[in-house]
């Protein structure tokens, strides 16, 4: 799985450029004959067996390409080359050998007189090591964007791009640009045909340029352009053209933070992630999108005041459609144009490493859109997906379903991941619809879906695909995460593969989501009715690393804000919001935040617009912001809530069975300290409420949700209450407290 520039390309040019040679002469002559018509037909795999220098009974022949030519000669006053009979734009000179350089340059005038210099890019052989090649073709090749793409390099000391790109399947595939008047004549690759894999260097071109593929199918003889699945940087949409990337000029300095990540103890550290989609979180006022760099600092400065540990971007790889937020990609290697460069990117994440912050990125490995620029069908045949329909479409989505078991997907896929780790330093990865790539019945009703190899329902092939890219992330990039969004009861989504399991660092807890949700929505008269929804998590909550999930899922298509979920008048739903977040961020397990639950919205969110943060002016606004603020900080700043998130002793119920008055209790441990939690479900106030509790003594408020500095109605307990000395409910000391309505209470022993 090596990554290495050098180790793909072979050592001796020279050496294969006599190979290409003896392979031309050594062609017969029918075979050239058929070969030029094939070149001149737009049809031609192996233009190097036609095209440049060939030593034949001691004299050496040259050929050019220059279909756009009215006539040819080399640069510097050199000699004219013969136009060849009825084969429009082949040229062809003979000499000595020895007496033509090794790269000539060709001048050539076009039909309106102008001439152009250039050198010939056929003067440079294929380079690409049948190594490299064969690792790309296995399945594991982690460094597979270093061998496709388009890569600025020099060879034998002239600058160029070298094009390569997968397409077993075509013709003929030609690079076409803004550097070749986008021409498909001009720049025919050349295939190494064991592999599918077609290669040109092109002498010339700079960083910046644009460029497509140009594919002939061999399945139906069609002709398309295609973006380039490697490139590193794209036109801003709507168009859709592939950019040569520059060299990375972004000055790392965040040394500090990947030496701490290396060691970093994620299961035991608190983790609060604040999901981002950077289009709509703010914009400029004339509602322009920012760039990376001003983001960078704008929410830099609103995640660090809040307390969160992470942000979670929603996909930030290329996509043409605004309204999909990036879970429709077209250009996964390429960090979306609208907010900068690739180089504005990187310091986005410098700035959030410098600061404390780490940076997840929202991945989408299992699907991708039907664009006809893009990956479906890319060489006319089903290459990224399955051909089979029944495999290879989400009905859900009206997306392909990426082939998983295709050595090559998943060379693409897995180098993908190295590429945002390595290039970016992205801190991990969250996994979009992992369902939907375990199972191939997932949303399809019977006769729509095709057995695995055992007649069931498991997809096999996407199971040993998560496993080696969970393998590979963990293996070589210490500290880095891999969440699933996994919906489903799969067994040990979290768990090492050594042990049968998938490999993931953490899974999102929907469960626990929907079930808080289902509850809060209902008449708190109602809720002693379906206490169970509160506690039942906690039978499972330890099985999984799990994160906590209020996502941007929660707050769209008709859902409506978490606000509005919520029964009763203004103030009790505002009450209810800080109750909920009062328990996600004192529930075992990490936590995830979408921008603006801080802001208690009152309308789901809108993707073309920036939030409302006008909302903070509005004192109920304002305190569940505040609130927000205080949880995080009290969840980093006390091991209790956070060291054992994922591990049973760290939590247990002091109360969960009181359904008449819909009150919950329980105890966060970390060993040494202890929290007690308290949750009034109902607009009940709740005077001389008593639990037990493990330690005698003064215990502090250090959370009362209903705090008058948040939005509440102030009822609690002063700030400050005293044991007595009296066993309850299994513990040596108990409490007695008054408990706000719709609030609750986090208290530590002082």
């Amino acid at each position: 799985m090596g990554v290495n520039d050098g180790d793909r390309l072979t050592r001796s040019v020279p050496r294969r450029a006599g190979q290409a040679a003896r392979a031309a002469a050594q062609m017969t002559t029918a075979g050239r004959h058929e070969a030029l018509e094939r070149l001149l037909a737009g049809r031609l795999h192996e233009p190097f067996a036609v095209l440049g220098p060939r030593v034949a009974e001691g004299v050496l022949r040259y050929r050019a390409w220059l279909p756009a030519a009215r006539r040819a000669r080399f640069a510097d006053g050199g000699p004219v080359l013969r136009a060849l009979p009825r084969r429009p734009g082949l040229y062809e000179w003979s000499g000595v050998p020895g007496t033509l350089p090794s790269h000539p340059v060709l001048e050539w005038q076009d039909g309106t007189g102008t001439w152009h210099e250039h050198i010939d890019p056929y003067s440079f052989p294929p380079a690409l090591a049948p190594s490299a090649l064969a690792t790309f073709a296995g399945g594991r090749d982690a460094g597979a964007h270093h061998l496709l793409g388009a890569h600025p390099m020099h060879c034998d000391g002239i600058a160029g791009v070298r094009f390569s790109v997968w397409a077993p399947n075509a013709e003929r595939v030609s690079v076409i640009g803004d550097f070749n008047e986008w021409d498909d004549r001009r720049h025919p690759l050349q295939v190494h045909a064991p592999y599918g894999v077609w290669e040109l260097f092109v002498p010339g071109v700079v960083a910046g340029a644009l460029y497509k593929f140009e594919i002939r199918s061999r399945e139906d003889g069609r002709v398309r352009q295609k973006s380039d699945p490697y490139a590193r940087a794209c036109e801003l949409r709507p168009a859709t053209a592939s950019r040569v990337a520059g060299r990375p000029r972004h000055a790392w300095q965040d040394d500090a933070w990947l030496r701490q990540r290396g060691r970093w103890d994620w299961q035991h550290a608190p983790v609060s992630i604040y999901e981002v989609h950077l289009g709509s979180w703010r914009r400029k006022a004339d509602g322009g999108f920012l760039d990376y760099r001003t983001l960078a600092h704008e929410l830099v400065e609103h995640v660090t005041a809040l307390g969160f540990t992470h942000v979670e971007l929603l996909p930030l790889s290329e996509h043409p459609f605004d309204g999909s937020w990036g879970y429709q990609t077209t250009g996964y290697f390429a960090p979306t144009s609208r907010f900068g460069s690739p180089d504005d990117f990187r310091y986005f994440v410098d700035h959030c490493h410098r600061h404390g912050i780490g940076v997840i990125l929202d991945w989408v490995g299992g699907h991708f859109p039907k664009d006809e620029h893009a990956l479906a069908r890319f060489d006319g045949s089903a290459l990224y997906e399955h051909h089979d329909v029944r495999l290879g479409e989400h009905p859900d989505w009206g997306t392909l379903v990426f082939n998983h078991g295709r050595h090559e997907v998943a060379s693409f896929l897995l180098a993908n991941l190295h590429y945002w780790a390595e290039e970016f330093h992205i801190d991990g990865f969250r996994v979009d619809a992992v369902a939907s790539m375990l199972y191939r019945d997932y949303s399809r009703r019977d006769g729509e879906w095709v057995p695995n190899i055992y007649g069931g329902r498991e997809n096999l092939e996407a199971v040993a695909f998560l496993r080696l890219i969970n393998e590979y992330v963990h293996r070589e990039f210490p500290g880095v995460v891999v969440v699933a969004e996994e919906s489903t009861a799969w067994p040990q989504v979290s768990r090492p593969t050594w042990l049968g399991g998938l490999g993931f660092s953490m899974k999102w807890n929907m469960g626990w989501m929907h079930d808080v949700l289902t509850y809060l929505s209902l008449d708190p008269v109602h809720r002693a009715y379906h206490h169970d929804r509160l506690t039942f998590g906690l039978l499972y909550a330890f099985d999984e690393n799990f994160v906590l999930p209020l996502s941007h899922d929660e707050v769209v298509h008709g859902k409506g804000a978490l606000l509005a979920k919520l029964p009763g008048d203004a103030w009790q739903r505002h009450a209810t919001l800080r109750l909920l977040y009062t328990l996600q961020f004192t529930y075992p397990g990490k936590k995830l935040l979408f921008m603006g639950g801080e802001l208690a919205m009152p309308r789901e969110w809108n993707h073309d617009e920036a939030l409302p943060w006008a909302l903070l002016s509005d004192p109920m606004h304002r305190g569940c912001c505040d609130l927000v603020r205080d949880l995080a900080h009290l969840y980093r700043a006390r091991a209790a809530l956070h060291r054992f998130d994922f591990e049973a002793h760290g939590f247990s119920w002091i109360d969960c069975h009181d359904v008449q008055q819909s009150v919950l209790s329980y105890l966060r441990r970390d060993g040494d300290g202890v929290v007690v939690v308290v949750l009034n479900f109902t607009p009940v106030v709740r005077h001389d409420y008593r639990i037990g509790v493990p330690v005698g003594g003064a215990w502090r408020e250090l959370i009362n949700s209903d705090a008058g500095v948040y939005g509440g109605s102030g009822v609690g307990n002063l700030g400050m209450v005293t044991s007595e000395a009296r066993p309850w409910m299994g513990q040596p000391h108990a409490l007695r407290l008054t408990l706000p309505p719709l609030g609750a209470l986090v208290l530590a022993p002082v």
